[in-house]
């Protein structure tokens, strides 16, 4: 079986809204005429990776043709892990050789030990370098250990050997939230050279994670400057994710500001974007096409995102929308192409009603013809798949506890242990308890006393860059899966139905995971071969930071892909749920639940019995507020929105995608 295969797109919306497009170069143009980058879109990471790295590779290809070095520019992070695996794929099967290339890294935290694994020099040995046939002196990632009185001339040195090389050919880079390329922050100027730089909380807080909190993270990096990065030969920019988008749109739409350094590259003239579709969701061809070009009006995804759009501009509900708003505001092609506005207005309104059930595993013996879910089987099997031991009642807290008291058979599986997410001193306080409980009750038990004490003395002699040992993880694992259980139990779910998947690509004991594997796939497709749910459940949070819930989302589509053929998964449904990073926009929400005071509340108890993740929790990004605050404030803006849309008010909704394998 090949992981690497690019999926199937779980956006059906992206795609059928591609095939309104127009596709001949002049309408293109005009689709395209605010983008001052030319940017290029695929629906999937995974092949939008490939397509990065073939393009590195024929840069590499013909230089050796020529018999020239190739100098090429690495960022690191996130983005880039699956092209580097690609590259180290043509490496190892296709014979790409590597050892006509001099590489230099564009940053480095400071100070920082090239032997920390938090450090640049670790991921790119980890990714890429330990994997290819680079010659070791070819290799130049930054010193993040040399003395700060000598920075200046050790920079001026670093842009002397990149002089030395040729020039860069080819660069390849990033995108943080700030918009900053290497460690180039906000304010960067046009023309600045490699040096050290302070780093912006917001960029501190999105590497909290790797650090274990804000405070570890260094405040300081040295990094090559925009006019460094500008005076490269060609340059290839990936972002991946929604949480890319704003900054993306900024990037290439706006005009050149040193507030968005990203936006400097405008002045390269051999320079793209490459995104994959949830990257691009906030660029003007893909938000609101309809501005740009006449469309193909006959997708109906594409007309109540239209006409949801046209709401928000006018601040009216549907049904009050007149023919003058629809030609005001830039609608007039719709307008004529699909009929008088009441038309359009009923159409979209009865489609958003039907999305509101309060039966999300089906209203038994009704009509079903408009209703999102099923009304047989009456009782379901359902799976709820969650990322983390958390993911389930911060995301669809609501919604569980509606199929538990309908009478389904609700199974939750926890696809990683999440103890990369418990703090040591957390461990530290459970054990401590854990201890005198046993002392004051006089248990005599040898070997726990022995594990206590070896965990204890690890965390405290901890070096900065000690992987956690297996015995710490275990009980960190087993700090989350008491904690899940806990908000099960109150939710009514027995024992037997709470499933603890532990995939292995996560149990690294490091930020950085493995890619997916065939265990992990399998492991996935025995538990739904087991249970042969009628519903699935998975996230569908591609805001995700830390990447978890993305990979988690592949391993449940590639099980159930390879199922497809299967007598049971013929009346499988999958929901796409989203909440602890982002909410699904208004036009793509297929099943609304409403959920009521009590329940919210209910809620709001299930995720505060999450203790370990109330406090200090790593991976809150920019949003400072506690998860449950963030889940309560998604659930009642999705419920307003709703309301303002003409629709009957609630006090809060959980939303869903459904996924057409």
């Amino acid at each position: 079986m090949d992981l690497t295969n690019k999926l199937q797109s779980n956006n059906p919306i992206f795609d059928n809204y591609l095939s309104c497009l127009p596709t001949n170069l002049t309408h293109r143009d005009m689709l395209t005429k605010y983008e001052k980058i030319p940017t290029y879109i695929y629906s999937e990471s995974v092949e939008a990776s490939i397509v990065v790295a073939a393009e590195i590779a024929e840069i590499i290809r013909e230089k050796q043709r020529n018999g020239e070095n190739c100098v090429i520019g690495l960022s690191t992070g996130s983005t880039q892990i699956r092209v580097y695996a690609e590259l180290a794929r043509l490496h190892k099967e296709e014979g790409l050789s590597f050892k006509n290339v001099i590489t230099f890294n564009l940053d480095e935290y400071y100070p920082m030990s090239s032997h920390s694994l938090k450090s640049y020099h670790q991921y790119i040995k980890t990714h890429l370098l330990n994997h290819i046939d680079i010659l070791p002196q070819n290799i130049h990632i930054p010193d993040g250990t040399i003395i700060l009185e000598t920075v200046h001339d050790y920079c001026r040195d670093y842009e002397k050997k990149i002089a030395d090389a040729g020039g860069i050919d080819m660069m390849l880079l990033g995108i943080g939230r700030t918009g900053h390329i290497g460690f180039n922050e906000p304010g960067s100027g046009r023309n600045t050279r490699t040096r050290i730089i302070t780093l912006d909380p917001v960029t501190r807080q999105e590497d909290a994670n790797q650090f274990q909190g804000f405070g570890n993270v260094p405040r300081r990096a040295i990094t090559m400057g925009i006019d460094t990065i500008l005076s490269a030969r060609k340059i290839i920019l990936t972002a991946f994710g929604e949480y890319k988008a704003k900054v993306v749109q900024k990037a290439v739409e706006e005009d050149p500001d040193s507030l968005i350094p990203a936006s400097f590259l405008q002045h390269h003239n051999n320079v793209k974007f490459i995104l994959d579709s949830s990257a691009s969701s906030q660029l003007i061809r893909i938000k609101t096409p309809w501005l740009l070009d006449s469309l193909d009006w006959t997708d109906d995804q594409l007309v109540r995102k239209a006409v949801l759009w046209l709401c928000g501009q006018t601040k009216k509900p549907i049904l009050k929308l007149t023919g003058k708003d629809y030609n005001d505001n830039g609608l007039s092609d719709l307008l004529a192409t699909v009929g008088a506005q009441h038309i359009i207005n009923i159409k979209v309104f009865n489609d958003l009603q039907h999305t509101i059930t309060g039966w999300p595993g089906g209203k038994p013996n009704v009509d079903d013809t408009f209703r999102p879910e099923r009304a047989e089987p009456a009782k379901k099997r359902i799976i709820i798949f969650s990322p983390h031991p958390d993911d389930d009642v911060i995301s669809m807290g609501g919604t569980l506890l509606r199929l538990v008291e309908q009478g389904h058979e609700v199974h939750v599986a926890y696809q990683v242990s999440g103890n990369f997410a418990v703090s040591d001193e957390y461990v530290t306080r459970f054990l401590g308890f854990h201890h005198e409980y046993s002392t004051y009750y006089d248990y005599n038990n040898p070997k726990a006393e022995e594990q206590y004490l070896k965990v204890l003395n690890f965390i405290r002699n901890k070096k900065e860059n000690q992987i956690d040992i297996p015995d710490l993880r275990k009980v960190k694992g087993l700090i989350r899966r008491m904690e899940a259980r806990s908000a099960l139990r109150y939710f009514g779910i027995p024992e037997e139905n709470m499933h603890f998947l532990d995939l292995p690509f996560y149990e690294t004991g490091m930020k950085i995971k493995s890619s997916i594997g065939e265990q992990d796939v399998n492991i996935i497709k025995n538990l739904l071969e087991t249970i042969q749910p009628h519903q699935v459940f998975a996230a569908g949070d591609l805001s995700d930071p830390h990447g978890t819930h993305r990979v988690c989302l592949d391993a449940v589509l590639i099980a159930l892909e390879n199922l497809k053929e299967q007598e049971w998964m013929k009346n499988c449904w999958i929901w796409l749920y989203r909440g602890a990073w982002a909410e699904w926009e208004a036009h793509e929400i297929e099943m609304a639940v409403p959920i009521s005071p009590v329940e919210l509340s209910r809620k709001r108890e299930a995720i505060l019995r999450h203790q370990s993740q109330k406090e200090g929790a790593m991976f809150m990004g920019e949003d400072e507020r506690e998860f449950w605050e963030r889940a309560e404030f998604r659930n009642r803006t999705t419920a307003k929105l709703y309301d303002q849309l003409g629709m009957a008010e609630y006090e809060a909704m959980e939303a869903f995608v459904k996924y057409y394998p």
